[in-house]
């Protein structure tokens, strides 16, 4: 995958799977949203293939057809105005619906499953513009879960949250994987993040995939210090039994600091 000529992502690749979330991780610039945006057709590879089902050539499909298969969750999106947050959700019925917009049997119902599941129902009504970041974010969600797709991408999804909706929202992401069957395909910066939430790791540096695998075996203390730049350690957090990831800078130590002062 190239901009402007320059190859950003060099022969990568992922396999996402129903019922699993798989998280992109890697510095600023690795090629994790590149590598996204690639999957969801955003960005025109030079030379790639995306197969859906075992064998549908997912570049050969038309638009359409492929919104059915695979939706995406990017990043700032803006607030539209004068907009419920049902009408917004609704946007996410473009690919059933007729030529001229009118018919689409099944959306009110898929619309309404969708705000559901992301908890907006209650809101359906409201005006977007007088949503929090957190709401606004989940109502952009409700409209990708409403394209019924079996494919979920998320670019950064957590991104400008409080921490009270970065974790609901990390924890929608299992519940879509593990109560609805969807291949959820998703980019975080945060380790510790990554690491509670993925069945599968995938670390990027320099536009190479360098690790393909359980967060155990992908996010060892070397290899992050290497991809990183940086030390880090790594250990396993007793309250959670999840990996927990420390960057560690020249005034992290406290005995350190404490030997400086002295």
């Amino acid at each position: 995958m190239a901009y402007d000529g320059v190859d950003v992502v060099h022969d990568a690749s992922m396999t996402l799977r129903p019922g699993e979330v798989t998280v992109l991780v890697g510095p600023n610039g690795s090629g994790k949203s590149t590598l996204l945006r690639t999957l969801a057709r955003l960005q025109r590879p030079r030379t790639a293939t995306i197969t859906l089902d075992a064998d549908t050539d997912g570049l050969a499909l038309s638009p359409r057809e492929f919104a059915r298969s695979v939706a995406l969750l990017t990043q700032g999106r803006p607030t539209p105005s004068g907009l419920t947050v049902r009408d917004v959700v609704e946007f996410g019925r473009y690919p059933y619906r007729s030529r001229w917009g009118k018919t689409d049997p099944g959306g009110t119902a898929a619309v309404d499953r969708a705000l559901a599941m992301t908890d907006m129902a209650s809101l359906a009504e409201r005006g977007v513009e007088h949503l929090s970041g957190g709401q606004l974010q989940r109502v952009w969600l409700a409209g990708c879960l409403a394209q019924e797709t079996g494919v979920l991408l998320l670019d950064e999804p957590t991104n400008h949250l409080d921490l009270r909706y970065q974790v609901e929202l990390l924890d929608l992401m299992r519940d879509l994987a593990d109560g609805h069957g969807i291949a959820v395909g998703a980019v975080l910066h945060d380790l510790d993040q990554a690491a509670a939430v993925a069945d599968r790791i995938v670390l990027l540096r320099d536009g190479r995939v360098i690790g393909d695998g359980d967060p155990e075996d992908v996010l060892t203390a070397e290899r992050l210090t290497e991809t990183y730049g940086i030390r880090i350690e790594v250990d396993t957090d007793p309250l959670t039994g999840h990996l927990r990831t420390r960057a560690i800078g020249r005034h992290h130590s406290r005995s350190e600091r404490l030997s400086t002062q002295s």
